[in-house]
């Protein structure tokens, strides 16, 4: 149907993110607040050390255009990045949509938040219609070949990564839930505590020293901590030399 003599490159003769609908009226049901708050915390803690924050991009709940010989099909990653690529698109615009086609580099890793209506859809369990847009697991793993893909679990809290390997996916062994990416100098691994005021298991990346990235409002907390603390210090240090002075018999100018 694109064929062209000579043959055109799919960028230039496929839809692009301005042609193909960024919205799907038809798919039931709205994201909850999990599935809102915990991509946040993923995309703020999301910082490679071995990349520049403008050649990074990640996005969730956003339509993955993924097969050229049938444009229309796409998935909507709870979660994903993909390095090596402008944070905007053609380095002018916000994404509407992310199509592989016209990007030219797939995803690095893809993050799924089960629920009881898509784990089985999720984990590749289901059978599928031939008549049917393939489910995600065969879309990251034989179509898109994302290297990594992680599976969470919001009701148990368990983390689920499987590896691209010779072509399918392998589970990963976690340890303490956590599994270090050396590609990305980064790990993944839940996390107990509060975010957004909410306290419970969250979905976070760590650095190579074991310690979880900061948010922006931590960053924020932590500084304010830090001169809380050396304000005290120098309130103690001031009070031990006016004690020192007046031990001498000297009484200190106050003013």
């Amino acid at each position: 149907m694109y064929q062209t003599d000579p043959p055109r490159s799919p960028k230039d003769v496929l839809p692009t993110m301005y042609d193909l609908p960024s919205e799907d009226p038809e798919e039931p049901g709205l994201p909850d607040q999990f599935h809102l708050l915990q991509p946040r915390l993923l995309d703020e803690t999301f910082r490679p050390p071995n990349y520049p924050s403008d050649e990074i991009f990640v996005a969730s709940d956003l339509n993955l255009y993924y097969d050229p010989r049938y444009p229309l099909w796409h998935k909507r990653p709870d979660w994903f990045a993909v390095l090596g690529v402008s944070r905007l698109y053609e380095q002018r615009d916000l994404r509407l949509s992310y199509v592989v086609w016209q990007e030219g580099v797939h995803p690095f890793i893809v993050i799924e938040l089960l629920s009881p209506g898509t784990e089985k859809e999720d984990l590749g369990q289901t059978l599928r219609d031939i008549k049917q847009p393939p489910g995600k697991w065969e879309v990251y793993e034989q179509i898109l070949r994302v290297p990594y893909y992680a599976v969470f679990d919001r009701y148990k809290y368990k983390l689920r990564v499987f590896k691209l390997d010779g072509g399918r996916y392998t589970e990963i062994a976690l340890s303490e839930s956590r599994l270090w990416i050396p590609e990305l100098e980064l790990g993944l691994g839940v996390w107990q505590g509060h975010y957004q005021d909410v306290e419970q298991p969250w979905l976070r990346w760590y650095d190579g020293t074991l310690n979880w990235i900061l948010t922006s409002t931590e960053q924020e907390s932590q500084r304010a901590e830090q001169e809380r603390q050396r304000a005290e210090q120098e309130r103690q240090r001031t009070e031990r030399l006016i004690a020192q002075l007046r031990s001498l018999g000297v009484e200190p100018d106050l003013d």
